[in-house]
């Protein structure tokens, strides 16, 4: 069953709706360090192709683009997964839900540490300061 073209063109006007009414606050060099630390698909562990961002807690469920919420996912586990829950999903695929959960948890501390620090260091860097540059941008 294919779906028509305006089905899919109103779908992706919604998606732009909920995309503008939320805050993203995911940065580049917070992605590279969620990538560089799942090593692959967070899901199925699928190293070697392109990675997309993908919200534990979906858009349409009231998630955003942020540290805490996303994960790195192989085009067919993004695509698979789509707007549900992610336990459920996981165990409808027979994925590992508790070894997934652990490790976000895991990486999402630790990631949140890192990004913190550099965060504090900036503020007590008076050049920083001075010339209102942050860690993200450098």
């Amino acid at each position: 069953m294919t779906v028509s073209r305006t089905r899919r063109a109103r779908a992706s006007r919604k998606r732009q709706r909920r995309m503008r009414g939320v805050e993203h606050d995911l940065t580049g060099p917070q992605w590279d360090a969620l990538q560089a630390a799942w090593g692959g698909c967070a899901y199925c562990g699928a190293a070697g192709s392109a990675l997309q961002r993908d919200c534990v807690l979906p858009i349409s469920r009231g998630g955003r683009y942020t540290l805490d919420n996303v994960v790195p996912a192989c085009r067919s586990c993004n695509a698979s997964k789509c707007g549900d829950e992610v336990t459920g999903w996981l165990r409808r695929r027979k994925l590992d839900e508790s070894r997934f959960l652990l490790r976000h948890l895991q990486i999402r501390a630790a990631l949140v540490a890192q990004f913190e620090r550099r965060e504090s260091d900036d503020r007590a860097d008076p050049v920083v300061q001075a010339v209102g540059v942050n860690a993200a941008t450098r």
